[in-house]
Formats: C-alpha cells, structure tokens, sequence
C-alpha cells in the first residue's frame, strides 16, 4: 500500500504493472467472442425468417380462402349446368331438381359414411403393444353393473 491508501497502486514510481502475458483466459475471450460473433448473425437470420413465415402464413390464409371461394363457385355452376342438362334431358326443371337432390344427397350419406369411418381409425390402437395394454386395463377395471368378472369366480 502506498502513502495514497490504495492497494493497487505500484509501491514506487519505477515499478509499473506488466501486462498479462496471452494465455488461457485471452483465449477464452477470444472464443467468446468468435461465439457471439457467430450466434449474433445466427439470431439475425432466425429473425429474418420467422419475418418471412409471418408474412408467408398471412398470404396463405389469403390464398386459402380464394381457393374456397372458387372452387364453391365452381361447383355451384357445374351443378347449375348439369340441373340444365338433366332438365333439357328430362323436359322437366321439376325432375332435372329431384335427380341433382338425390345426387347430392348421395354424396351426402358418402361424406358421413368417410367421416364415422376415419373417426373409427384414429380410435384404434397403433400397435400389438398398445392394444395388449388397452386390453389389460379394461380387465382391471371394475364392471359398472356390480357383477362378477371371470377372473372374480371361484
């Protein structure tokens, strides 16, 4: 300590600090550095994209919905034409009407049938394991009428 009262401060005017000679910890630095130099544009080109995939779902959505208000067109009008072409077949708007009805009442009873069935597929199990697992928890599961299970008789 000299006569200023700090501790750091050489003991006499000659004596200056050396400075630390490059090792481990400059090293250290430097790879620090070099990491944050590196993560630092990684980050940049992150922000970028999620910039371009905001966007990108807007015009999606946009695009989406002109689909689908296209294609409700087009069938509406392909439905119109063939209501005219059964009516000019049959001679009759009365029947031509009665005959698109049933068609897409057809069509109709066929979506459902789909529907009920893929409904049924995603209840099934994936795999031998997980049917036998299904299987086993449902044998240990009390019965809700308060009768005996097989495996309860004597």
């Amino acid at each position: 300590m000299d006569q200023t009262g700090r501790d750091d401060a050489p003991a006499s005017p000659d004596e200056t600090p050396l400075p630390a000679p490059p090792g481990l910890l400059d090293d250290i630095g430097r790879l620090g550095r070099a990491f944050q130099k590196l993560f630092g544009a990684q980050l940049k080109l992150l922000a970028a994209e999620l910039g371009l995939a905001r966007s990108a779902v807007h015009w999606l959505l946009i695009a989406g919905l002109v689909a689908t208000v296209a294609a409700v067109g087009m069938g509406l009008t392909l439905l119109g034409l063939m209501g005219w072409l059964l009516a000019q077949w049959l001679g009759s708007w009365a029947w031509a009407l009665a005959a698109l009805a049933l068609v897409e009442l057809l069509f109709l009873a066929g979506a459902m049938v789909l529907f009920r069935r893929c409904m049924h597929w995603m209840t099934l199990p994936a795999t031998r394991g997980e049917w036998n697992a299904m299987m086993r928890e449902a044998l240990r599961r009390p019965d809700p009428q308060g009768g005996s299970r097989p495996e309860d008789v004597p």
